[in-house]
């Protein structure tokens, strides 16, 4: 059995979920062969190569790859497909634009988030907003499967794999990439932080908002938010923490004034530590956090950012 894993990377560096979709993929079984696709990727395949591991890396090259267009992944991945058992990628929003065009035309069944792999053609996904966990057996002769990544460990280096340059497809006639508007900060990106604080409707307003920021900074944070307060237009989008926003499992989660509708959970349920700053006792947030204040976030975060300073954070 052979598997292949296609690289989530910038073209300079890889994502960490590169690494935790490798170690997935060794559950599975078999040699596990890494797909960098991008252009001037040759750092990113390098590294793919250092994963503890990896068998082979395939380095496909060109414009059409640059910014991961479905159809260029699409094309590239079909291209080498013939040689592979099982398929996997992040799902991440790139993996989950991709990865359904690569099921269909190879006329098989996805099976998406995947968070255990318990054989090689059996494997378990989240249902009903993480409510409920279904174990999936496919007969399809070659499985196609993206991974949440924060359920997995990440794979770490000491390989040596080769790496084998492949023909990369000609740009799509159908699509073509325009332009993308990112938010800079300095503070570490939501969906990689090992602390993340996020607000919900209970702060009333995006400016008060600062008062995590302030946190935030302190501890070396992410900023997120409930799809509540990105609704109410608090903050955008990219802070969004939940099913229908980004899934994330820091060392350290902290949720002020957000009530804890299953779809908020279904995104954070898996940190290590969730703390819960809220002022209605009754709150379903409560049930999962490890530490709860019942306290108004008014008073409680500006004494946290206080006992944090005296701390020498």
């Amino acid at each position: 059995m052979t598997v292949l894993v296609v690289a989530e990377h910038d073209n300079a560096h890889l994502n960490d979920a590169t690494r935790a979709v490798v170690t997935a993929a060794k559950k599975i079984g078999g040699d596990v062969h890494v797909l960098v696709a991008g252009k001037g990727a040759k750092a990113a395949a390098d590294e793919a190569a250092k994963i503890d591991g990896v068998a082979k890396v395939l380095l496909a090259e060109s414009d059409a790859l640059e910014h991961k267009l479905a159809e260029a992944m699409e094309s590239v991945i079909l291209s080498v497909a013939d040689g592979y058992d099982a398929l996997l990628a992040p799902a991440t929003t790139s993996g989950k634009n991709y990865m359904p065009r690569v099921a269909a035309k190879l006329d098989v069944m996805q099976v998406s988030d995947v968070t255990a792999i318990e054989a090689p053609d059996t494997f378990v996904r989240p249902i009903y907003a993480g409510n409920a966990l279904q174990t999936v057996k496919s007969s399809d002769a070659r499985k196609v499967l993206t991974v949440r990544p924060t359920t997995f460990e990440k794979a770490g280096d000491g390989g040596s794999a080769s790496v084998e340059t492949i023909d990369a497809p000609d740009a799509s006639a159908h699509s073509e990439f325009v332009s993308q508007e990112l938010s800079k900060s300095d503070r570490p990106e939501l969906a990689q932080a090992k602390i993340v604080i996020s607000g919900g409707r209970g702060l009333g307003s995006g400016e008060n908002f600062a008062l995590l920021e302030k946190v935030a900074d302190k501890l070396g944070a992410a900023v997120g938010a409930s799809r509540a307060a990105v609704d109410a237009g608090f903050v955008p989008n990219d802070y969004q923490v939940g099913q229908t926003g980004k899934v994330v499992a820091p060392e350290l989660y902290i949720a002020v004034g957000i009530s804890g509708a299953i779809q908020h959970l279904a995104g954070m349920k898996d940190s290590k530590v969730i703390v819960a700053i809220n002022k209605d006792e009754e709150a379903p947030i409560f049930q999962v956090a490890d530490y709860g204040l019942v306290a108004d976030l008014f008073k409680a975060v500006p004494e946290l950012e206080e006992e944090l300073g005296k701390a020498g954070y």
